[in-house]
């Protein structure tokens, strides 16, 4: 705390340029280096940003100047990435989700608190504007004790647009991996952490074809549930209910609604950082957008690693390792129980991460979450 965080990067593909343009705004990131197995794609990406090198993994991992290791490889990678990184004595920041499996993430955590280094985990989306006037619009008391929350989430898939969309339907993909992570942080965010979950899930097609980019017209195989519903049953007593679906087309329901005694929330996207939030009070005769009032403003991917920067030494980052291994068993449980047709408890639990008053971060002194 108090420096810059040197940042070093694995994994050059798609939802990289995210990060850079973050990371061009930020004060408390320092981009020094980057990788990648394609090496000229790692190379493209060092030309694009003044300063960083383009080098291989095993000479990322192994630099002195590098303190953060920002994992962007894809879902059966992370562990392993996380856990070299952890032995060169880095501290590191994974997208979602934290691992394939609790029994990877467990091994990343256990590791990482031997090591003394900390891990972070994307979505921090919830870290934005959107999701933090919610959870102050909740904290204020606005809707009353939440009861209930509904997350959706529907697309027909992701191979109509992404040129390589292999893992999304392997083990470790999947509508509730990959778009779920965004959705359970959020309601554990909003409401508090998960104590037991059950589900049901199917899958409409063995194989789907590729719609864009240089492998269109190719198909890929399905190895996963493509549907995934789920019941959360939070530690305070408010239940929610989850749709993931690459089988469906459209909704038109909120991303997230919450429904308390005062009142009804309509929650913009968890993908995004930003959007209104919308209240409905107890009497009332029309939805009212609630002001801009918490989260980081202009929030991007990758301000998750800024807080990082500015979280006191020993405490627990607020897009955090504790909060994303707790968001994986939770999604791992809804697809045990989807399988078993038994309920599942949760064993483990993530505190509600402290809120995000509102602010600019780039303009905020290092010592912002004391």
């Amino acid at each position: 705390m108090g420096k810059p965080l040197n940042v070093g990067i694995i994994g050059c593909g798609k939802i990289v340029a995210q990060y850079l343009a973050s990371f061009r705004r930020l004060e408390q990131v320092r981009l020094v280096a980057v990788a990648d197995l394609d090496t000229a794609r790692a190379q493209e990406v060092a030309d694009s940003y003044e300063g960083v090198r383009a080098v291989s993994v095993d000479e990322l991992i192994a630099a002195d100047d590098i303190d953060l290791v920002l994992n962007l490889t894809i879902p059966a990678a992370h562990a392993d990435v996380a856990l070299k990184a952890i032995a060169a004595g880095k501290s590191v920041y994974g997208e979602k989700p934290l691992a394939a499996t609790t029994e990877e993430a467990r091994e990343v955590i256990t590791a990482a608190r031997e090591a003394g280094v900390v891990v972070g985990c994307a979505p921090d989306t919830v870290l934005g504007t959107g999701i933090q006037t919610a959870r102050k619009a909740i904290d204020d008391g606005l809707i009353g004790s939440p009861i209930a929350a509904t997350a959706t989430m529907v697309t027909p898939g992701h191979e109509r647009w992404h040129p390589n969309p292999d893992f999304y339907y392997q083990p470790g993909g999947g509508p509730l991996l990959d778009m779920g992570p965004y959705y359970v942080s959020a309601l554990v965010t909003l409401l508090g952490p998960v104590v037991s979950v059950i589900g049901a899930a199917s899958h409409t097609r063995t194989e789907r074809t590729i719609g864009s980019g240089e492998r269109a017209g190719q198909v890929v195989p399905v190895n996963i549930d493509t549907h995934v519903t789920g019941v959360l049953v939070h530690a305070s007593g408010a239940l929610s209910t989850l749709v993931m679906s690459f089988d469906a087309v459209q909704s038109k329901s909120p991303n997230i609604e919450i429904h308390g005694e005062k009142g009804s929330l309509s929650v913009p996207d968890p993908n995004h950082f930003d959007g209104d939030v919308q209240i409905f009070r107890l009497g009332g005769e029309s939805w009212e957008t609630l002001p801009v009032s918490a989260g980081y403003i202009d929030s991007g991917r990758g301000y998750g690693i800024a807080d990082i920067a500015a979280t006191p030494a020993g405490a627990e980052p607020r897009a955090g390792g504790a909060l994303a291994f707790h968001v994986l068993e939770v999604m791992e449980s809804v697809l045990a129980s989807a399988h078993t047709g038994a309920p599942m408890r949760i064993a483990s639990t993530a505190e509600r991460p402290s809120a995000v008053e509102l602010a600019e971060l780039a303009a905020l002194p290092q010592e912002i979450n004391s």
